[in-house]
């Protein structure tokens, strides 16, 4: 460190530099940097950040990325991104067990073909623990709430993904519309109801054992009694929605971005707190296109990027971006990231369900 660097660092942090009565050169000096010390933390919160090297990346002029997000949600964002930096995007979708057991099979076999991978935090995890990603950390990354970042530096994220009481507006009379989850285990709602069948889908299961954060105990109580309701189980969240639609049931489980998504009569209940899932992008350890890659986790992270993500809508991350969904932002103030069970855990919780719903 060069002399007077140190010498001013002493000053701010050593009392005895600090004359009393007037104002000498050290309380001048003392008192400039105490003015100057959030930006200095500020500064520090982001060291661990990286620039991106946009020439080098422009050179290599292309990036693969596997992914579960549709094609169509994702044309407005490699347009955008191919046209600033002239970079195509080669993309290859499949859901989340199916990213991660090609990535993991390439990855074992030597011949890993993605420079990036997007999916939920659990199944990147499972690549993660093979060596197969690299550490980066988006700049603009470093803007989105603590909460939402990955110590390991590994996961970048880029949009949440908050559950809720889904309901037809049109069926459902506003007297008799649900205020929170409670309301789907209310007896005159039997057999009105949709949500995924919790021993086939993963993140149904998920979110039910994570009901624990707010209800303790007393978590199984409320699946049982949902499961008393005689509900229409389908395979994901996915089908949800056109239930509703098509009047197949009035209200279900399923994420708060469908009504943005699905045209239709769907409204959301404003909980109180609201489960949610991360999704995540990750650098392969060794992208054939690591720049490119690099450039274009950035580039989704950005206001730009985030702003085009809100539009499919999807909940960004970016302080003030939302998607044109009513309260939106109350839906991210409130939101609470669910754990995830380990292999052994959901084997438990897949017999206990199938004996709940299906006995």
């Amino acid at each position: 460190m060069p002399a007077g660097r140190k010498i001013a660092w002493l000053a701010c942090f050593n009392p005895s530099a600090v004359e009393r009565g007037g104002m000498t050169a050290h309380n001048r000096f003392f008192s400039l940097v105490s003015s100057l010390f959030p930006l200095l933390l500020s500064a520090c919160s982001v060291a661990n950040a990286q620039a991106v090297n946009i020439e080098a990346a422009k050179k290599e002029g292309r990036l693969v990325l596997y992914g579960t997000v549709v094609p169509q949600a994702m044309d407005s964002i490699f347009d955008a991104f191919e046209k600033r930096y002239g970079i195509k995007v080669d993309y290859w979708r499949a859901s989340a067990n199916g990213v991660s057991e090609r990535a993991v099979n390439e990855w074992r076999a030597g011949r890993p073909g993605f420079d990036v991978v997007e999916g939920n935090p659990g199944l990147n995890a499972v690549l993660k623990k093979e060596g197969g990603l690299g550490k980066y950390v988006s700049p603009s990354s470093e803007k989105f709430a603590e909460q939402f970042r990955d110590k390991d530096a590994m996961m970048t994220p880029w949009r949440l993904i908050p559950i809720s009481v889904l309901y037809n507006t049109d069926t459902v009379k506003a007297a008799d519309r649900p205020r929170g989850l409670d309301d789907l285990i209310d007896p005159k709602w039997k057999g009105k109801i949709s949500i995924p069948n919790p021993t086939q889908h993963a993140e149904t299961a998920q979110f039910f054992w994570n009901l624990q954060k707010f209800r303790g105990d007393k978590w199984l109580d409320f699946v049982k009694a949902l499961a008393k309701q005689e509900p229409h189980l389908v395979e994901s969240f996915a089908p949800v929605p056109n239930a509703l639609i098509r009047g197949e049931a009035q209200m279900g489980l399923g994420y708060i971005k469908y009504l943005k998504q699905y045209k239709g009569p769907l409204g959301y209940v404003l909980l109180d707190k609201h489960l949610a899932e991360l999704n995540v992008m990750s650098i392969g350890s060794k992208a054939a296109n690591a720049n490119a890659a690099r450039l274009y986790i950035e580039f989704i992270c950005s206001a730009e990027g985030q702003k085009l993500v809100a539009e499919q809508g999807e909940f960004a991350l970016y302080p003030g971006v939302n998607p044109a969904i009513t309260d939106a932002e109350k839906v991210v103030a409130t939101t609470v990231l669910m754990d995830r069970p380990t292999p052994e855990e959901f084997k438990r919780l897949n017999a206990e369900f199938r004996q709940i719903f299906f006995r």
